[in-house]
Parts: C-alpha cells; structure tokens; sequence
C-alpha cells in the first residue's frame, strides 16, 4: 500500500520564516485545482492484469490501495469544501482508499470554524494537522503568523466539539523571544488539554527568507543554538513525564496516535506526490514537480507533468536509510542493512558507530542501532558520519 501528498500552495499571509513552496496570492487558485485534477489524472497506475480468458479491452488496470492521503501547504485549510470535493473524487477513480484510511489535512487555527469542521468530516478527513506554533501571543507576532493566541486555544476546544479524536498541533521553539518559561507553558497547554499527537520543530533561519534578511540587517536577534538545546531537552523530560510516545525526532503521540502518512515517509513506504513542488518516491525513484504554480499550471494544460527525477543508487538508498531510521525510537535495524546491503556494510556500520556510543550519544546492539536523549542533538551529525561513500 502507498501513500499520497497533495500539496496546496496558498497561504493568508508569509510568516517570517517559512521556505516552503507558496504564494499568498489565490489568483491562480482555481486553474491550479483542474491541474492537481489533471495531473492526478495523467499519472501512471499499475501495470494491467493480463486474463486471457477476458478480452483485453474489456480489462481494467488494477487499482492500487491507498492507506494515507495528506494534504500539506501552504494552508490547505484555505480552500473550499468543493475543491476538496474535487480531488477526492479525481482520488477515488485512480486509487482505492483502504477501509482505515488516515486522511489528514494541514489547517490553520484562523480558517478553523465549526461549520467548516463538520463539512471535512463529512468528506472523509479524519485527522487534522493545526500549525499553532505557540500559545503566546508575542512570539505569534514576531513569526508574523496570521492567528492569534485565542483562536490557538478555541481551534483546539472545537476540534474536539466537532468530533475528532485524531489530530496534531506544531509547536516551534528556540525563537529568541521564547523564554524557557514561556515554552513550558505551550508545552503545559498541549499536556493539559490532552491533545494526541504534537510536532515540535527547532526554529530554523533558512536562506532567503525574510527571518534570515532581518536578522542579517539586525531587525531581528539571531537564533541561540544552546538555547534550543536547552528547550528540546525540556521538552523530552516533560513529553515523557505526561505519558507521550517520543516516536521521531520530533513527533510525539498518545497510544495509538502516531502519524501513519510521515511515519511512513520514515520507513521508506512508497508516496505520491501531486502539485508544485510536491514530491514521489517508491523506493528507489525519487520524483519532484516543478516549483512555480503557473509553469505547473500551463504543462499540465498541454497534458504534461512538470518533474525533475532521480534514480537512487544502491549507497544512496543506504545512507536515505540511515538518516531516516536513526531519526525514529525504533532505530536502525542492522537486521534489515545485513539483509539489504550485506554483511560487510552492517559490520561497517557497527565499527563506525562505537565512537558515538562511547561518547553516550547512541546504543550499539547485535539488532539495532538507537539514538539516545543526548545523541537526539546530534541526529542530522551523527547520521551524516555513518553514511557510506558513493
């Protein structure tokens, strides 16, 4: 079974930090929805099942299942109920939705109302993903988010009201205007009102953005590395304390309340990418549409589909491995290298590692190889040393 990501490029306003792929413009927001349709659409299935007993024209092509369907931004949360309805429809003659399908939809606590929450219910979305960042109103300012704290905490209260039992809320830390203080409390709020899954990201300063010119023409004060160690520290003693599952580097879960469609991401599951700058991989093939919504839009008017694509070797697919599973409380297994990669890979592996165990950065065993609280630090490093040249 695959997974699919259906990007939606639109958002209100730009926070000041964000490098994702969007416009805040939504005058291109109808053309781009009959392109995503086309796209959808145009895009291979698997290959046709050959009966000969049946003639081959009265023969359909196996549908493939789907267990994860997210749509990501942007604010996905911006478009219509019809939009919506649009796609999974476009969805539904390409695919087959398994029984338990986990469909998530990134929202912003701005676009979330009642009546909204109950049309995405009734169209089969069953997860929600809400980018609160903070619960204080100062730091919501300085990110130029377009909510504020009082609809952060009303968005959550309704989410239950309206039923669903299966949502996430993003967290940042590690701004210069979050003091330790002030990040227990957003922490304390999630813990308090029970919320299932919650993803905590460390502030980034990603070239070109407006966060990384202001700081450059000192309108904004730089990021403290050591301060957003301090808070990531913080944060795992308290997840842990109030019963939260430290699954992936930066997702927490109650039981049973883990992220199919990333978790998949993490075990190298196969995904559909649809809209610009989404991506696709199956394994071995890693595919991305072009990142500009009116290129997209005028390819997939003359019936193509605007991607770049590699074909990972077999070290890549080794070190892809490596990245993602160290990120996970499962680990590297040395099982599946030995099997994937052979015996002297893992026996490599293994030798490379002891350096980092000797310093209590991970744990060593004949099975697998796990981060610790302190090694979760030094993830992208440590990840980064054990990979294999090409």
């Amino acid at each position: 079974m695959a997974g699919i990501y259906i990007h939606i490029p639109f958002c209100k306003q730009a926070c000041n930090y964000c490098n994702f792929h969007f416009t805040t413009s939504l005058k291109l927001k109808d053309e781009l929805i009959v392109a995503l349709l086309k796209e959808i659409d145009l895009t291979p299935g698997p290959s046709v099942t050959i009966n000969l007993a049946i003639p081959l024209t009265n023969q359909e092509k196996e549908k493939e299942v789907i267990e994860t369907l997210y749509f990501g931004g942007g604010t996905p949360s911006i478009l219509d109920i019809n939009d919506l309805q649009l796609l999974f429809t476009a969805l539904r003659k390409k695919f087959v939705f398994s029984a338990d399908i986990e469909i998530t939809l990134e929202a912003n606590p701005d676009d979330i109302t009642p009546e909204k929450l109950v049309l995405w219910k009734q169209a089969g979305i069953n997860r929600l993903s809400v980018g609160i960042q903070s619960f204080i109103e100062e730091e919501l300012v300085w990110m130029n988010r377009a909510h504020t704290a009082a609809e952060s905490l009303q968005c959550i209260d309704e989410i239950k009201q309206a039923g669903f039992t299966d949502f996430s809320v993003d967290l940042i830390y590690g701004s210069p205007v979050l003091s330790d203080e002030d990040w227990k409390k957003n922490v304390a709020t999630i813990i308090e009102k029970n919320i299932p899954h919650i993803s905590c990201y460390a502030l980034t300063v990603e070239p070109k953005t407006a966060l990384d010119k202001m700081i450059a023409q000192h309108k904004k004060q730089p990021v403290d590395a050591e301060k957003q160690a301090q808070q990531f520290l913080l944060l795992m003693a308290w997840m842990d304390a109030a019963g939260y599952e430290h699954y992936e580097i930066s997702n927490f879960a109650k039981l049973d309340k883990r992220s199919k469609h990333n978790s998949g991401y993490w075990q190298g599951k196969k995904y559909y990418g649809f809209g610009p700058s989404a991506h696709a991989f199956d394994g071995k093939r890693r595919q991305w549409n072009i990142a500009n919504n009116a290129l997209y839009i005028q390819s997939l008017k003359k019936n193509i589909i605007p991607f770049e694509e590699e074909l990972l070797t077999s070290t890549q697919q080794l070190n892809e491995y490596i990245m993602t599973s160290l990120r996970t409380m499962e680990g590297l297994s040395l099982v599946i290298v030995e099997e994937k990669f052979g015996k002297k890979i893992c026996t490599g592996l293994k030798s490379a590692s002891k350096k980092w165990e000797a310093g209590g950065k991970l744990i060593c065993s004949e099975e697998k190889i796990v981060l610790t609280k302190e090694g979760k630090l030094f993830a992208d490093g440590i990840a980064s040393d054990l990979f294999f040249d090409a």
